[in-house]
């Protein structure tokens, strides 16, 4: 047993030093601390190579903000805001889900179905629709109208929650 501790430690040892060393030299990339975004729709793209000092976004594991040299990571986007913290303030946009790619170079690549400017969105328009949404998944006859009610009334709450948010 002995034999195994004394074979197998400086092995361990050795490569996590050597992977240590491998990602804090790549973490290294975008000009001046800046974090890199680009907001992409499967239509159009929103934002394309934009520096910004911060990113805030709502993913499944929770709210994050993200800055340059941030670890790399894959987060699904839950329906929420997305806040792009830059020199001259910030700019909040909705989306609906997706998906935020965060590159060791300091990239962060937001893949969303929709997005929007939270300031174009009509507070009256929501609260109709989500009145609508909840009429329907309570008198919903079958399982596939109940989900699909169920997944309006969820997104349309959360447009409400940032929608009141951005008034206080």
């Amino acid at each position: 047993m002995s034999f195994l501790a004394r074979t197998f430690k400086p092995a361990v040892a050795r490569t996590t030093r050597l992977a240590a060393r491998f990602y804090a030299s790549e973490a290294t990339g975008a000009s001046a601390g800046k974090l890199i975004l680009n907001l992409a729709l499967p239509h159009e793209i929103v934002l394309k190579n934009k520096e910004v000092n911060q990113v805030d976004l709502s993913a499944v594991s929770g709210d994050l903000g993200i800055l340059a040299d941030h670890v790399p990571t894959i987060e699904q986007l839950k329906p929420g805001v997305i806040d792009v913290i830059g020199e001259t303030g910030s700019e909040k946009y909705f989306v609906s889900g997706g998906f935020a790619i965060m590159n060791p170079n300091s990239v962060l690549n937001i893949n969303a179905i929709e997005a929007f400017k939270l300031e174009d969105i009509d507070a009256q328009a929501v609260a109709t629709n989500l009145a609508e949404s909840q009429r329907l998944a309570s008198n919903a006859k079958d399982e596939i109208t109940k989900e699909a009610a169920a997944i309006e009334v969820e997104l349309y709450e959360a447009l409400q929650s940032a929608l009141s948010a951005k008034s206080k």
